[in-house]
């Protein structure tokens, strides 16, 4: 639930969604019902924020097109149902673990999101971290609450990737490869991971809400990746400034948005297989027994990837069971 909103809230919001365009301080005044000062004040603190306000005699105020700062007023004009539960962090351990915790206390229920600029203790599957460095990606999580047991809602994670080539591909008009389960590539390297939790009912089964995180890389950090990511790790953009024309907010709420819709479904969008860059070829599993090669054949109804063996046998292979590299 959205909670009490700020003469300094309302005018960021408005300033966002009319970036690049003076708006007078008559208007805003009326528009947000309250008074030219109280509308200065404002502007001034978000100045003091770092938002890059212009402003002349008679002129209003505009927001520069070039401010890209993360923020709930930025992302709440573009999302298709505002009126959620969203928080940004300009720092926290894990998104996931604050939307989990909003979720179980009831502060937020379906479609409502955590975001940060950075994560210090940010997760991938079995428990591997994902590196979240400030201000060079997209971290969130979304709480949703979707209808049926957790072996059904397994497709979570497909609809999630599908989200996110969707959001990328609206934005930027790059498209991203699937590795399944869980990865989005561009150009060979991974720019996406993304990690599903589910609370479940103990007598039922049945899902009372997951939690989607991604971790979206937008720019390679200038300090680049950890020397155990070389070469693996990559992002939409060598660099800050290659980036630059992106807008973070609309970003942010064109993944949430494409969650929403394609978590409707619960089943495998045709973009996960179509976009899928293991089905055909020659992986190689690791599990619990070692490592051995296998081809890939297609990625079934529930999300379980069926693999030819090596002794002309077929297996299915689900998310638990594997981590796989190509």
């Amino acid at each position: 639930m959205r909670t009490k909103i700020t003469v300094k809230s309302r005018l960021l919001e408005l300033l966002e969604k009319n970036k690049g365009t003076v708006i007078s301080g008559e208007r805003i005044a009326e528009e947000l019902q309250c008074t030219r000062a109280a509308v200065w004040k404002a502007v001034k603190t978000l100045r003091e924020e770092g938002y890059e306000i212009a402003a002349g005699p008679n002129k209003g105020y505009m927001l520069s097109v070039d401010s890209n700062k993360m923020a709930e007023e930025g992302i709440r004009p573009f999302l298709t149902k505002p009126d959620v539960f969203l928080k940004v962090y300009p720092e926290t351990e894990s998104t996931n673990r604050i939307a989990k915790q909003a979720a179980i206390t009831g502060k937020a229920g379906h479609g409502s999101a955590v975001l940060a600029y950075r994560q210090t203790a940010g997760r991938g599957r079995r428990g591997r971290e994902f590196y979240s460095p400030y201000d060079a990606g997209l971290y969130l999580s979304v709480i949703l609450e979707p209808e049926g047991s957790l072996q059904e809602s397994l497709v979570l994670t497909a609809e999630a990737a599908v989200a996110v080539y969707k959001a990328v591909k609206e934005l930027t008009g790059k498209e991203l490869d699937i590795k399944w389960v869980n990865d989005l590539y561009y150009r060979n390297k991974k720019v996406c991971g993304i990690l599903t939790e589910a609370v479940t009912d103990f007598e039922s089964g049945d899902i009372e809400f997951a939690v989607v995180g991604i971790g979206l890389n937008i720019y390679e950090p200038e300090e680049g990746y950890p020397a155990e990511l070389d070469g693996i790790a990559g992002a939409l953009y060598k660099s800050r400034e290659e980036a630059a024309g992106i807008n973070r907010n609309q970003l942010a709420a064109a993944v949430i948005d494409h969650l929403l819709k394609e978590t409707q479904k619960l089943c495998i969008p045709g973009e996960y297989i179509d976009r899928s860059m293991v089905v055909g070829r020659r992986i190689r599993i690791m599990d619990n027994s070692g490592q051995r090669i296998v081809k890939a054949l297609q990625i079934c109804r529930d999300g379980r990837l069926k693999v030819l063996e090596t002794d002309g046998s077929e297996s299915i292979l689900s998310y638990e069971e594997v981590s796989l590299k190509i």
